[in-house]
């Protein structure tokens, strides 16, 4: 019950013809009123840059890239040198990175030494070949999500990294650039709800934010042809899939997991019959279960692209983060709340620093996987490429 259902919970009463005493003796949970701690992460600078490294952007068709590049930046990373494929997103690139080299073909980029890192998110059924060729020149790669999107390109790109030990990075952002999702794996590492059960991950999108939209994020252009094609962005289970089975995995601490049953469905874009507008899985992990739905129905009422939940089930309690918004409560971000023996909280944790930038820096230059663990990178991506092919196509009649 929130305070406004509280508050005329009492005036009812009042009405009822109970007195200011006999309401003075009955408990707060009367109310709706029970013990709850509201909680802000204190502030803290930023987490500093261990290592530096040169990196260079090939390929921007999808948005994202401004994230990426910025995860980099605040990792010790210097941009020195990008190229583009379409005229309106090179436009963007340059608009945004005035000083810094444009070039002419992604050979450029693969033939200088002085590289060590490149990103990527070009059109996702590209982005996988891409990056063998990045690795095979001996360099490390991130790529946009969906990183792959075929079981042939998942075995080259594991056959590459057994060869060169190169990184394959998937930039992941649900998790690793949402504040609230890495508070939430703090606390269950720490134990604060016991050992995870399930997770549940509840992922709508926006497809056109219109006047809304950040045009450096990807909500406020129209979409283009390839968004429209699963063969060419992988299929909703693929594509903003693969941000919540990562999550699943990180969660639950699952090493090999099973898709139990998946289905997709168009219910409301005719002029695009093979797009995928809803989606929904459930899997099987050896350490825990858990349920994804996605879909592309966002209101454009709620103010931002999508209302994204994540809820994770222990053993001793349960946390659930609301990434983008409060609806109706408060426009911010990275909610979090905590139900344990003793208490429900909720945490404000919009001062928690992002560690994967610097971290993934670190990781090139020392050859680590501190910021992802590669092997799960890759089975999230096996599981949402299993999951969008086994996927039941539904057609729901108006």
């Amino acid at each position: 019950m929130n305070k406004i259902d509280a508050v005329n919970r009492r005036a009812f009463l009042k009405t009822a013809g109970l007195g200011a005493g006999m309401l003075a003796s009955l408990p707060a949970s009367s109310f709706g009123e029970g013990h709850i701690i509201h909680e802000t992460v204190a502030p803290s600078q930023d987490i500093a840059p261990t290592a530096t490294l040169n990196f260079a952007v090939c390929g921007m068709s999808h948005d994202h890239i401004y994230g990426m590049v910025g995860a980099i930046q605040r990792g010790g990373g210097k941009l020195v040198a990008w190229f583009g494929e379409e005229p309106d997103k090179i436009a963007l690139f340059k608009s945004r990175f005035p000083d810094v080299k444009q070039v002419m073909s992604e050979q450029a980029i693969l033939d200088d030494p002085n590289i060590q890192l490149v990103l990527s998110s070009t059109v996702a059924s590209h982005r996988a070949q891409r990056g063998v060729r990045v690795m095979k020149h001996g360099k490390d790669y991130l790529s946009d999500k969906p990183g792959i999107t075929t079981l042939a390109d998942l075995a080259d790109i594991r056959a590459t990294i057994a060869s060169t030990k190169r990184i394959y990075g998937i930039m992941y952002s649900e998790l690793l650039e949402v504040k609230g999702a890495i508070k939430a794996g703090e606390l269950v590492r720490a134990g604060a709800i016991g050992k995870v059960i399930q997770t549940i991950n509840i992922a709508p999108h926006q497809i056109e934010q219109g006047a809304s939209g950040d045009k450096f994020a990807g909500g406020a252009s129209k979409r283009p042809d390839w968004f429209w094609k699963p063969e060419l962005y992988g299929g909703i289970l693929c594509d903003i899939g693969s941000h919540q089975v990562e999550q699943f995995l990180y969660y639950t601490g699952s090493t090999s997991a099973e898709i139990v049953e998946s289905q997709v469905a168009n219910i409301n874009h005719p002029g695009h019959p093979a797009f995928q507008d809803f989606g929904d899985m459930v899997l099987r992990g050896d350490k825990g279960f858990g349920y994804v739905r996605l879909d592309w129905f966002t209101p454009d009422g709620l103010g931002t692209w999508g209302d994204g939940r994540l809820f994770i089930l222990g053993t001793q309690g349960y946390i659930e983060v609301r990434k983008y918004t409060n609806v109706a409560v408060n426009k911010s971000g990275n909610n979090l709340f905590i139900v344990d023996k003793d208490s429900s909280r909720y945490i404000d944790c919009n001062n928690v620093p992002l560690p994967f930038g610097p971290q993934f820096v670190a990781d090139c230059v020392n050859r680590t996987h501190i910021a992802q663990d590669q092997t799960q990178a890759l089975l999230a991506a096996e599981l949402v490429i299993k999951a969008q092919l086994a996927a039941k196509h539904v057609t729901i009649k108006a």
